[in-house]
Parts: C-alpha cells; structure tokens; sequence
C-alpha cells in the first residue's frame, strides 16, 4: 500500500502520546486485537489484514509538513511536537498468520512496545485488520456455500472508497475467490484479473451479435460475452452462430455471463442452447445481486453456472458490516491490565491460543491462557516482527491462500453451515482466570 499518513488517526492517540511523555510514561506496553463475539448467523471469523498492519509498521514516520500543520493546532507542546519527528516502531508484533480461523476473545494480534509507540499505532491497526477481516469472513462463507463454482470479486464499485474496494479484492482472493474485477488488485497483490463487459456495450451497437463479433475480435483469449442485455436464450443462439466464425479466426470463447432474472432457469436454458450447438466448452457465468445464500440456492438448484460474480455483498459484508473488536491493554511496564468496563471487561495478560485437533486433523477445540503458560496443541500466534523489524520474507498471497484453504477443511463439518451453529469450544486456561482474580484484587485494594 502507499504511504499512510501518522495523522489519518484519532485526534485521542495524539492527546495521549503528549500526556505519556509529560508523565515520563513509556515502559513496554502490551495491546491485543480480538472480537468480543461473532456478528449475528456467523460461525467463525477469517484473520486478514496482517501484512498491511507489518508494512505500515515498518515505514510509519511523521513527516516535516505533517508536523509543521500540527503546529497550527491547539493543544500541543513545542517539545512534544519536536518529539515526533523521531518516533518509530521499535517494537514487536506476534500475530495469527492471515487465513487462519478464529473465534471470540481470542487475540489474533498482539503488539508489544514502548506504550506511546503500541498506543499510537492503535486506530491504523484496527482500521487495517478490522476491513480485511469482515471481507475474508464473508467470503470463506460464500466459497463454502458456492462448492465447485468458481467466484470472482466484482465489488470495488460499490465498496465505501478506494482502499476498501483494493483491499476486498485481496482479502476475497486470499480467502477461496479465484479472482477480482479490480485491476489494481493484480498489479499490486498478484489477485487474477477477471471481468468481461457491461449492457452499455452492447446498447451502443445497432446490432447484438455484431457487438458480439466487435468484442470477441478484440481479444484473442478468455472472451466471454454478456447475453442478457434484451432476450437472454435469443443471444445464446446468437452466440452458437458466432462462435464457428470466430474459432476460424483464432478468437477462443470462453464463457457467457448471465446478469439478470431466474439464473438457474436461464442457465439451464442457455446451457441446452450451448450444448446442442456443439458449445460444451463454453462456461456460464452469473452476477447479479449474489450473496451466499444466493449462492447456496444456485448450488441446491443444479443450476449449470460454472462461476460467479459477486459485488455489493462482498465488499461491503451487507449483513455484518462490522466486528464488535478492540485493540486493548493487556499489560504494561511487566503488570497484567484488564478492562471490567461493564460488557467490555477483558482477560488480562500477555495471552496464546492453543488448537486441538482431532484425528483427522479437524478442529476440536482451542485454549486461551497466557504465553507462558504452555499448553497441548498448536500454538496459533507465532513471531512476526521484532525490535521493529519483520522476522521473515512477506508471505505470498498464494502461500496465505493455500493457508486459508487449508484451515476451512479443518473446520467441523456443524460450522461450514451458513445456519447458526453450536459455538465452537474455547476454553479458558485456569491460570489466566487466576491472573484474572488477582488484578481485580489489586484494583479493589487500590487506593481510592
């Protein structure tokens, strides 16, 4: 990603970088980034958004200007101010690797710094892991309920800016999507590019199939057509009468895409039409307003549609926009934190998750205690940065996804469903519930 500015944050993280360095606070803070619960009809989450979290971390510095206008503002020091021209990330960042699963309460980053450095960063980090997260999540669903259709990301028009509509193709992608409409997308992360032409391109022609011909003439590969501008089985036929044409000209057809009404009955249509002109070749591609309920109904159907493409539901995760998540204290200067706000308290410490999993190698339960507190299982957060530096080489996008991949067929077979089901078992350790009695006791003792 490009360069983000130190001041696309809260006006708070500033407020209370002055006040820690007024108060000579800066011992090692510990923050975690967890969801307190699953959105509404979710069984589980997608972990998404770490390597932009490694990246920023990496270059994040206050340039001169950005200092200068905050000059211009109420309520900062000279000193302060003179302060943030040297401010880095000197700290160390454990992490769940992107595409793993995870479940309320459990942290899948962790953040260990100097405190105004681990406090500064906060609302970037969020903002980060939050979108990405959501993204991945809806779309591990919609791969789970599309089975063997193949899905493309088609939603940057209608995602809520330029960086939402990027990201949602790189977080679909790594989640099971096969590809983005988006090009950036694959300049930037590598996500196949994949699209084929709007109704606008047809109306501007007098003729249908001559914007056929016009289209397919202009490409010499992976040529799919949209047939549903006006008569949908009338252009199939159109399409059938076509293809010899252009196969004699080296123009391969690869697909036609259905946008509108029955799918399954139009594609089950269209695919008679195909076949019996001797297309068995050609795919069906559908969009139009899919979600993955829609998604699972096309499959139930036997509807003939080889891929689709999904836009609004997508990038914006329509039916759970948003994660009820945080990014607290958990510890600072080596003294456990916990937050008993009512609704929102916190497990204190420095904390690991540990997964079990069953003979066949599928998820049965995770532990949550604290790192230093070894358990059976696997370990899920594991190093990615320390003293400000990134502990390996970046993941490939297709490294992530063969991860992600690999972590829904571990899922039990109950959590796949897109219905509600019984939670999956975490379990909290009793030394973190000892911790956690002991600085409630420190607190009530304190004096008032």
């Amino acid at each position: 990603m490009a360069h983000t500015s130190l001041l696309l944050t809260d006006l708070y993280e500033l407020n209370m970088l002055q006040a820690y360095q007024q108060a000579g606070m800066a011992e090692t803070a510990d923050f975690e980034f967890f969801v307190r619960k699953l959105p509404p009809g979710r069984n589980f989450l997608v972990a998404a958004g770490l390597e932009q979290v490694v990246a920023f971390l990496e270059s994040a510095a206050f340039t001169d200007e950005e200092i200068g206008w905050l000059a211009t503002q109420p309520g900062f020091s000279r000193t302060f101010l003179d302060s943030l021209s040297a401010l880095r990330f000197t700290g160390d960042v454990d992490a769940m690797p992107e595409g793993t699963i995870f479940f309320p309460d459990e942290p899948i980053l962790r953040v260990s710094a100097p405190l105004p450095e681990a406090q500064l960063f906060e609302t970037r980090i969020i903002n980060l892991l939050h979108f990405q997260t959501v993204v991945a999540s809806k779309a591990s669903r919609m791969v789970l309920a599309a089975g063997p259709m193949m899905l493309a990301d088609f939603g940057l028009r209608r995602a809520h800016g330029a960086e939402a509509g990027l990201l949602a193709a790189r977080a679909s992608y790594l989640a099971g999507f096969a590809g983005s409409a988006t090009v950036l997308a694959a300049r930037r992360f590598g996500v196949p590019a994949s699209g084929t032409m709007a109704h606008s391109f047809i109306q501007a022609h007098d003729d249908e199939a001559r914007a056929f011909e016009h289209f397919a003439r202009s490409r010499h590969e992976g040529v799919v057509l949209l047939i549903d501008t006006y008569d949908t089985e009338l252009a199939a036929r159109k399409v059938v009468a076509l293809a010899p044409r252009l196969a004699a000209e080296g123009h391969e057809l690869k697909g036609v895409r259905i946008d509108s009404g029955d799918l399954a009955d139009h594609a089950r249509r269209v695919r008679a039409i195909l076949d019996d002109g001797g297309l068995r070749q050609v795919q069906i591609f559908a969009s139009g307003g899919l979600d993955e309920w829609a998604l699972r109904r096309l499959v139930d159907a036997g509807a003939p549609i080889d891929a689709c493409g999904v836009g609004t539901s997508l990038s914006t995760s329509e039916d759970a926009p948003a994660l009820d998540c945080a990014y607290k204290l958990q510890a600072y200067a080596g003294r456990a934190k916990r937050k008993r706000s009512e609704g929102k308290a916190t497990w204190p410490g420095r904390k690991q998750v540990y997964r079990r999993y069953d003979a066949g190698r599928v998820m049965a339960g995770d532990l949550l205690t604290l790192v230093d507190d070894r358990a059976a299982g696997e370990a899920q957060l594991r190093p990615v940065m320390r003293g400000g530096k990134r502990l390996g080489p970046v993941p490939r996008l297709d490294e992530v996804r063969a991860h992600a991949a690999a972590e829904r067929d571990r899922l039990p077979k109950h959590l796949r469903s897109l219905e509600p089901a019984a939670p999956y078992p975490v379990a909290v350790s009793p030394a973190l519930r000892r911790l956690t009695a002991e600085v409630d006791r420190a607190a009530e003792s304190a004096p008032a």
